[in-house]
């Protein structure tokens, strides 16, 4: 495979990129919430709370943390903790 050269301003956006990956995480968490409220059927909740499953691991969210999260499957509690973690990461 060859070695792809970037521009300068191509380098930047990558680095950029995975500076923020937590954040985009993060708002992709929120993006999943207002899907499950939306969501009209149980399969698709499921594969809903599957994705949010993933991200959690991706996040490396605590594992007591994580499965009270998907044990309750409550939107309202995901979205407070995504909701916390947003304005923790901002902090930094």
């Amino acid at each position: 495979m060859a070695k792809q050269d970037f521009s300068g301003y191509q380098k930047k956006i990558i680095e950029r990129y995975y500076e923020n990956m937590d954040t985009i995480a993060l708002t992709n968490l929120q993006e999943l919430v207002s899907e499950i409220y939306l969501a009209d059927s149980p399969k698709k909740k499921e594969k809903l709370w599957e994705r949010v499953a993933k991200s959690l691991v991706k996040l490396k969210i605590p594992a007591a943390i994580s499965t009270h999260i998907l044990t309750k499957q409550d939107p309202a509690i995901l979205a407070k903790n995504v909701t916390e973690w947003l304005a923790n990461s901002k902090k930094r």
